[in-house]
């Protein structure tokens, strides 16, 4: 971001005085992270170019390009935004945020409530009292509550073992290390290992390391990786391994997938647009 942009990383939440308020960022080469902090409003992440992960206690979010994330008010988060990415936050105040729901989740995002928010961020600092700008609100709140909840997010751990390997994994996604090898470095029998995964995460190790897999990959794809350049980063021998696993979870290939979804937000924005 150039040092003059609105940040969400310097937001004045005490000063909010209004129901809502939004505001557009754009990344440059590098990616942006805000350590963990909370907040009283409820926040929309709405993700026009590239993609942001968020981490709440207990798991791990993701907002897909052309999707949103709802964080509830009060929930300590963290984000993360990958380079030259286009993202919309929109802060809902607490009272507003009231039929939301209480959990983070994964929101689809109309072609209205896309344009309302846009609209929005566009505005002067000072309108969010002038009459139009409060109608403008209020519609965008009413669109709010009806969006539809997609789930894409990885249960993570604060227990100081698996805390370790989460962050070995997210720092290296291409680790292949087996159950059996985790458990010896973390001084545990396999089955020991094996039964505080599931414990911890509500699924098995391989489940879990999968859908990290999922989540990184989408990151990379949106921000402009090849097919096989994630597959090789994620440590695939061949790219068709990996297209397989996504294929499996996501019901079709990766390139149709990011492919139908570009489509489609070329269709909602030629629909909001047409002057007819």
């Amino acid at each position: 971001m150039t040092p003059q942009q609105a940040s969400p990383w310097n937001f004045e939440f005490d000063k909010m005085d209004s129901a809502v308020a939004a505001l557009q960022i754009r990344t440059q080469a590098h990616a942006e992270q805000l350590a963990t902090h909370a907040h009283a409003q409820g926040q929309l992440v709405m993700v026009l170019r590239g993609a942001m992960t968020c981490e709440v206690p207990g798991a791990l979010w993701m907002a897909p390009i052309h999707g949103g994330l709802w964080i509830p008010g009060g929930v300590p988060h963290g984000n993360r935004v990958t380079p030259d990415a286009n993202v919309c936050f929109v802060f809902v105040s607490q009272e507003a945020a009231a039929a939301m729901p209480r959990s983070c989740c994964a929101l689809g995002i109309s072609p209205l409530l896309r344009e309302l928010v846009l609209h929005l961020a566009a505005m002067p600092k000072h309108a969010p009292h002038d009459a139009a700008a409060q109608r403008l609100q209020a519609v965008l709140l009413d669109q709010l509550v009806r969006m539809p909840a997609e789930a894409m997010h990885l249960p993570v751990s604060d227990e100081p073992r698996l805390r370790r390997v989460v962050e070995a994994l997210m720092h290296d996604p291409s680790d292949r290390s087996t159950s059996a090898q985790w458990a010896s470095r973390l001084a545990m029998s396999e089955r020991t290992f094996a039964r505080l995964v599931q414990q911890e995460t509500g699924m098995s190790f391989g489940r879990w390391r999968q859908r990290l897999h999922l989540i990184v990959a989408l990151q990379w794809l949106a921000s402009g990786r090849t097919v096989q350049q994630v597959a090789g980063d994620l440590g695939y021998d061949a790219a068709g391994a990996f297209i397989a696993m996504f294929r499996k979870a996501m019901g079709q290939p990766p390139a149709r997938y990011l492919a139908e979804r570009r489509l489609a937000q070329g269709a909602e924005r030629a629909i909001v647009t047409s002057p007819e």
